[in-house]
């Protein structure tokens, strides 16, 4: 059986580069870590880009994935050109995001609707720039036969590959994923496709992998988040560490990363409490645990917090969704 590969997914606020360096020094697992998403580049050196978040001494740029959101030709070229500069050989569009407020400005999966400005897009794209481009998109914004018109563009562009969220954008993260639909697809789909949604723990993952055995390569979210073992678990190369520990370890490194680069207390404190959203559902008691963490509003108060999870609480991991919805669509 072919080992999988994994990918770390973005999340604003969360998977910036301190923890994306330090979940690879600590947990490893993932072939790729893709980067919040870049708005406002502009200019042709925008200042949006002149951040650490793509400096080259923290991110390896192999394997970290810039992304982008917009619905704007031009400015997709002027991402990928820039960060092509810094030292970055490959981009990502987003098209998946499914905020309200982004939706609505016909961005992330707010574009799903009307492929023929897809079309516009990637055309324009490709005939402009050789930077690689992958895509990060949703099977449509209302309803999932909207992939059904999205295919045919992406098949006439040399997207590196189609990372697929199996949801629609008007479902945000509730409900089903729709694998079915996804696998009835996968035979007019020239390009790669990584698979991204609900892959929460060991039990989900069969699932999916059962109805999508020829997917060798899925994004890591919210699984990843709470339990941030999860990746070398499912490869097979578990971490031969006490865990706990070793998780509060990587949790004070991140926190004190943070600080060190200058964030203000609160900015880091903040940045903590929304990842204690997903980790504490691997604690025995999530309730109790995010109680702890939620009240601390200085550094003492958070440093003290979070020993007190340890010492009172287990991490049991694989601890967001115990399974996995799948429509029979």
């Amino acid at each position: 059986m072919q080992q999988p590969i994994f990918y770390l997914g973005p999340f604003q606020g969360i998977t910036d580069v301190h923890y994306r360096r330090l979940f690879v020094d600590y947990f490893g697992g993932v072939l790729k870590l893709f980067t919040p998403f870049f708005t406002g580049i502009d200019t042709e050196n925008s200042k949006s880009l002149h951040t650490p978040e793509l400096n080259i001494q923290l991110s390896n740029p192999e394997t970290t994935i810039p992304q982008l959101l917009s619905k704007n030709a031009d400015e997709l070229v002027r991402f990928a050109t820039q960060c092509d500069r810094i030292g970055y050989h490959e981009v990502n569009w987003n098209l998946g995001c499914p905020y309200p407020r982004v939706a609505k400005k016909m961005r992330g999966s707010g574009l799903l609707p009307f492929p023929d400005l897809i079309d516009q897009v990637l055309d324009h794209y490709f005939s402009n720039c050789s930077v690689r481009l992958s895509i990060k998109c949703r099977l449509g914004l209302i309803t999932e036969d909207e992939f059904d018109l999205l295919i045919p563009v992406f098949n006439r562009y040399p997207i590196t590959e189609l990372i697929v969220h199996a949801r629609t954008g008007v479902q945000m993260y509730k409900g089903e994923v729709h694998i079915v639909k996804l696998k009835d697809a996968f035979p007019m789909i020239k390009h790669p496709v990584v698979y991204n949604g609900d892959v929460f723990n060991s039990l989900s993952f069969d699932t999916i992998k059962s109805f999508l055995p020829d997917v060798s390569v899925m994004m890591l979210g919210r699984g990843v988040l709470s339990d941030p073992f999860l990746a070398s678990d499912l490869k097979g190369s578990a971490i031969d560490k006490e865990r706990a520990d070793h998780l509060k370890n990587f949790l004070t490194d991140l926190f004190l990363s943070r600080i060190n680069a200058g964030s203000q207390a609160y900015t880091g404190i903040g940045k903590m409490k929304e990842l204690w959203t997903y980790l504490r559902w691997s604690f025995d008691d999530p309730i109790q645990v995010w109680r702890l963490v939620r009240k601390s509003a200085t550094v003492q108060e958070y440093m003290e917090s979070v020993n007190m999870v340890f010492d009172r609480f287990s991490f049991t991991g694989q601890g967001y969704g115990k399974t996995v919805e799948v429509t029979k669509d």
